[in-house]
Formats: structure tokens, sequence, C-alpha cells
């Protein structure tokens, strides 16, 4: 991908937070970037979940960095849309690696990433987890990648007020550099309406894990960025084991109905 083309895709992405709100879908692998980008989403995430379960391992940093961004890369090279990138903490102790994570990214045509605050044994310090944002930043301009800084404060816990230190990291993250913020994990309306007045830049909310609230209602709270997580992965998962236990059980082949055809799946996956 040229570098032209890598910026006009950012610039795709970015302008989508101006906008009253957005569903960001993540895909999994190829095949599943493809199927979004064909219903019409103007953009597509990834998610490290479905990419761990793909590979048959559990979530939460199973996967290498290098095989990551190989899996990643595919997603990239398989849609014509922005892709940004769950880069979970960014595969890396230090701010310089993760700053290389980044960098590695964005030569993969990834234009955006998300980069959260947490480590096995809890939230990284707030000047720590700064310092990782701003190392992002410095490894992918402004303008040319769009840099989701994620808190996992509703997630894990904070040592005080969860919605105060939610707050104070979201704005240092956003003077690192940061151009949206991603609480996973948040479900109260009247909180996630005082968030998004709070967070100066656009708030991304998770629908599917811990809440079910609808993408309509989360904008009309302030919401900019709805994403999915690995709902969707696990959407699909859930399917094959119902069709897996319905062989197994009575040897029907209910499971089919409203399934696509062979020959509608070679032809959206040929050139």
């Amino acid at each position: 991908m040229t570098t032209g083309a890598a910026n006009d895709r950012a610039a795709t992405l970015l302008r989508l937070h101006t906008e009253p709100g957005f569903v960001l879908p993540n895909a999994w692998d190829a095949g599943s970037a493809r199927i979004l980008e064909q219903v019409g989403f103007p953009a597509i995430a990834t998610t490290s979940a479905g990419i761990a379960w793909s590979w048959g391992v559990p979530d939460g940093g199973s996967l290498d960095r290098d095989t990551m961004l190989d899996h990643v890369g595919r997603i990239v090279t398989a849609v014509s849309v922005p892709v940004t990138a769950d880069l979970e903490a960014g595969y890396g102790e230090t701010a310089e690696e993760v700053g290389e994570t980044v960098a590695r990214a964005t030569a993969l045509g990834v234009v955006g990433a998300n980069i959260e605050d947490v480590r096995a044994d809890g939230l990284y310090g707030v000047e720590e987890a700064v310092a990782r944002i701003e190392a992002a930043r410095a490894a992918a301009p402004r303008g040319t990648f769009v840099l989701n800084a994620r808190t996992d404060t509703y997630l894990v816990g904070a040592d005080g007020d969860v919605f105060d230190e939610t707050v104070e990291r979201a704005i240092r993250y956003v003077e690192a550099g940061a151009d949206c913020v991603f609480v996973p994990g948040v479900v109260e309306e009247d909180t996630i309406r005082r968030l998004a007045h709070a967070i100066p830049g656009p708030l991304n909310v998770v629908a599917g894990l811990a809440s079910t609230t609808d993408a309509p209602t989360l904008f009309s709270l302030g919401v900019k960025r709805v994403s999915l997580g690995g709902s969707l992965a696990r959407a699909s998962m859930s399917m094959l084991e119902r069709a897996g236990r319905e062989l197994l059980g009575p040897g029907t082949l209910d499971f089919l109905d409203g399934a696509i055809s062979y020959a509608d799946l070679q032809r959206r996956f040929g050139s």
C-alpha cells in the first residue's frame, strides 16, 4: 500500500470520529473482514480475542507480536477500507517497544490501533501509561494514524473513584497524542453520558461485552465510536457449536437454514 493510500484511509477513519457516531465491527480473519466490508461498514477493526480464539488459544497475550501482526496484515490486504488493529498493550515491556509495534503495524497498512493501559498485574501507573501512548504517537504521526488509547479502569478497578481516575487518564492520554479514548466495561447509561462530557475527545465503548445497550442509544449519550470486541467472533463460534451439537444429536441439518451458499461465498471472495 502506498503512503498516499494509507493516509487517505487514515483520514477516512479519523473523519468518522467527527460524525454523530459509527459502529466499528471487529474481524478476526481475512474472510470475516471481507464479509463485513461487503455488508457496508466504512472501516473495520481487528479483535485480539477473536484472533486468539481462531488459533485455539485464550485472549490476553497468548499470541506473540509477530504472529498477531502477521494475522492483522492478512486482514489489511483483504479489504479496501481502513483497518484499525487491536494491539493489546503494545507487545512490549517498554515504551520504546510499544513504538516499535506501532511502526511495524503502520508498515502493514494499518491506519489505527488500540493501546491499552493494563498488564497481567493490573493497570500501568499513569506516567508509564502516558509514556507508552507518547511512544505510539511518535511512531505514527497525528493525521496518518488514529491512536485509540484504551483504559481498563472499569474492568480491573481503580485505587480511588473509578470515574475520576478514568477521566484523569483519558485527559492525560489525549494530551499525549491519542485521537480517541476507549473505555471498555462501562455499562450504566448515566456514567457513559458523564464520561462523554468529561473526556476531551471522542469516546469509544464496546457493545456486547458487559453491556447490550444498542448503538443508537450509545450515540445519544455522546459516544462517537461503538466497537464489538470479540462479540462477532463469539456469535460465529456459538453457531458452530450449535451446528455440531445438532449433528451429534438428531443428525439434522437445520443449522444450514439461511446459510450463505457455497456459490455465493465463492463469488464474494473472488477477485
